[in-house]
C-alpha cells in the first residue's frame, strides 16, 4: 500500500503552473504570417527586444518578466504558434502550445500548456489581449497515469457546473492523495494546495460560477505513487452560450 503519510502537510506553489496567464497582454494592424513567425522565432531566442518593439510599454514589461519567469523554470522551454479563424470584429486568435521539462532531484517534470490568444491591433502595438481555454499540466510521472480532465471551457454566470479529475485505471489498494481550489488572476503568488486523501479514485467537485462575467482559474495537483501531476485550468464566465 503506498505510504500517505509522504504527503503529509505539503503545500504546493502555485506560481509555477499559473504564471502563463499575464492579463492585460497584447498584437499589430496587419497581422502577416512573418509576423506570427517572428513572434515564434523571438519566443524560442529569447529575444526581448521583439516584444519590447511590438507590445506596448506596460504591456511589454509585463510580458518579459512573466517570461523570464517560464525561462528560469524550463530553459527548454519551446513555443509553438498558429494562427485561427476569428468571428470577433476587430479581434485576432492565435493558437499557442508551450512545451518543456526539467529536472529536479533526479526527476523528470514536463510542462504542456495550451491556450488561445485574443487581441486587438492599435497603432502597431500588440493590445487588450485576453488568454481563453488555457490548459496548463506539469508532471513527472513519464504519463504513466492514466487520467482525464474534465473541466469546462465556458460556463454561464451564476450556473452549476462540474469538475471532473479522474483516474481511469482501477485503484485496487493504492492511495492517491490531491486537491483543487480556485483564484483570481494575480493572487495566487502566495497560496498553496494542501492535499488530502482521494478515496474515490479521483477529484470530483460541482461549483457554482460567478454572478458576473469573467475568467475563473482552477489549479489542483494529484499525488500517485507513479508521480505528481499539478495542473491549471481558465474558465470563462460568459452571459450567453
Amino acid at each position: 500500500m503506498f505510504n500517505l503519510n509522504l504527503f503529509k502537510n505539503i503545500g504546493v506553489p502555485l506560481y509555477l503552473i499559473i504564471y502563463l496567464i499575464f492579463p492585460n497582454s497584447a498584437i499589430t494592424q496587419n497581422l502577416k504570417v512573418d509576423f506570427i513567425s517572428n513572434l515564434e522565432n523571438s519566443l524560442n531566442g529569447r529575444d526581448f527586444d521583439f516584444i519590447k518593439k511590438n507590445f506596448r510599454n506596460d504591456d511589454s514589461q509585463n510580458i518579459s518578466r512573466q517570461f523570464s519567469k517560464i525561462i528560469n523554470d524550463f530553459p527548454e522551454s519551446r513555443w509553438k504558434i498558429k494562427r485561427l479563424k476569428s468571428n470577433i470584429p476587430n479581434k485576432e486568435i492565435l493558437r499557442i502550445k508551450v512545451s518543456g521539462e526539467k529536472i529536479v532531484n533526479g526527476e523528470i517534470y514536463i510542462l504542456e500548456s495550451n491556450f488561445d490568444y485574443l487581441f486587438s491591433m492599435v497603432n502597431g502595438k500588440i493590445d487588450e489581449g485576453i488568454i481563453k481555454n488555457l490548459f496548463t499540466t506539469i508532471r513527472n510521472d513519464n504519463k504513466e497515469i492514466d487520467i482525464s480532465f474534465k473541466i469546462p471551457d465556458r460556463v454561464l454566470t451564476g450556473s452549476k457546473y462540474d469538475i471532473d479529475v479522474i483516474l481511469n485505471k482501477p485503484l485496487e489498494e493504492v492511495i492517491i492523495a490531491g486537491a483543487i481550489k480556485p483564484h483570481q488572476i494575480n493572487s495566487f503568488f502566495e497560496q498553496e494546495i494542501l492535499l488530502e486523501p482521494l478515496a474515490s479514485g479521483g477529484i470530483y467537485k460541482i461549483t457554482r460560477a460567478p454572478s458576473k462575467p469573467g475568467v475563473q482559474i482552477w489549479s489542483g495537483i494529484i499525488a500517485h505513487p507513479k508521480g505528481i501531476i499539478t495542473f491549471t485550468k481558465t474558465i470563462d464566465i460568459v452571459d450567453e452560450i
